[in-house]
């Protein structure tokens, strides 16, 4: 999984070279270097790309730059910029046309990040000195509403299991060729690993064969953030992993695989690692036959897992540990579908007729 790790923060860096060269004020390298030892790189890239976005905005649309480059933009300007500016920048980027002229909008929470990077900017040049003042602490943060955490109910997995384990007929002659041709297999043990471990999407693709021990049904992810962590298999999922190396895999590994990812554990139908977008759009094509009201994303299998774990222990601390939480409040979000257990038992916990007799 290392390869992975390192091949995906060098493809990152030289995006973030990137923008730095061609997109974002000077002293923005400055920034990400001192942030760099307590981020990592992903986060670096889209601290940049929302540094991007909001300095773009500044120079357009009559607000404090118009009609400035970007790369003439100095601390002294940013020293400029008022709570009024950067409120407006919040209302622009509810609806905004990008570079392709599409019309992008952000939640409330996309909101809240983009202005975090703006925040993390001031923060930083305001500690060292040099800026004045730190604006943003006048500007408050986007509110973020909490929304309803979906996740697949238990007779909807055993649903989607039983369909990819007996190969299902989709809608599409195209989806059914395509799962025709020695995938069900890897589809399969992708969704038995997801549900029956929570990982990360990320921590999925990044597998190799060698991160696997079946043995003792360990294997090891690389988690957020580039801590190193050893999880553990069921039974179950390690003979649906066995199946498809056995089989699948070793036909795809007999043909022409790529050479740089000849060791990854999931490979795609052209030979090369499978990627992020090819697993969510397998986890979209094989729930949306029994959820069809249900948007089921990678995360939300994830979500599943920790909402059926604290089921089975009612330990919180458990859940946190096992999905690699850093901060117990992320892990409630799994278990709030609960409080709805708990408001069906309470209906029989009250019988007034029933306490009469």
């Amino acid at each position: 999984m290392s390869d992975y790790i390192n091949e995906r923060n060098n493809k990152y860096s030289v995006k973030i070279d990137k923008l730095l060269k061609e997109n974002l004020p000077s002293f923005c390298k400055q920034f990400i270097i001192g942030i760099a030892m307590n981020t990592t790189v992903l986060t670096r890239y889209n601290y940049a790309n929302d540094l991007k976005l909001f300095f773009d905005f500044t120079t357009k649309f009559g607000a404090i730059f118009e009609g400035k480059n970007i790369k003439e933009i100095t601390l002294a300007d940013l020293d400029t910029i008022e709570a009024t500016d950067i409120e407006e920048y919040l209302v622009y980027i509810d609806n905004y046309i990008n570079n392709k002229n599409n019309v992008v909008h952000n939640s409330d929470r996309a909101k809240a990040r983009k202005f975090c990077s703006v925040r993390a900017l001031f923060r930083y040049f305001y500690k060292k000195d040099k800026l004045a003042q730190n604006i943003t602490l006048k500007v408050d943060m986007p509110k973020i509403h909490d929304k309803e955490i979906i996740r697949l109910e238990e007779n909807e997995v055993i649903q989607v299991l039983d369909g990819l384990e007996k190969g299902q007929n989709f809608i599409s002659d195209q989806m059914n060729a395509y799962n025709d041709n020695n995938l069900h297999q890897r589809d399969y043990a992708i969704f038995m690993l997801l549900l029956g471990t929570g990982i990360r999407i990320s921590e999925c693709v990044g597998l190799d064969i060698a991160d696997i021990d079946f043995t003792n049904l360990t294997f090891k992810i690389i988690r957020k953030g580039g801590k190193e962590a050893i999880l553990y298999l069921n039974q179950d999922i390690a003979n649906s992993l066995t199946i498809y190396i056995n089989n699948d895999r070793a036909k795809q590994i007999s043909k022409k695989v790529n050479s740089n990812d000849k060791n990854a554990l999931f490979l795609s139908l052209q030979g090369n690692r499978i990627s992020v977008r090819a697993v969510e759009i397998l986890v979209k094509k094989h729930t949306q036959c029994v959820s069809q009201l249900k948007n089921i994303t990678p995360h939300k299998l994830r979500a599943t897992y920790g909402t059926a774990l604290y089921r089975a222990t009612n330990d919180i601390y458990v859940v946190a540990e096992v999905l690699g939480h850093k901060d117990i409040n992320t892990t409630k979000k799994h278990y709030a579908a609960l409080s709805e257990d708990i408001k069906k038992s309470a209906v029989s916990k009250v019988n007034y007729r029933k306490n009469k007799e």
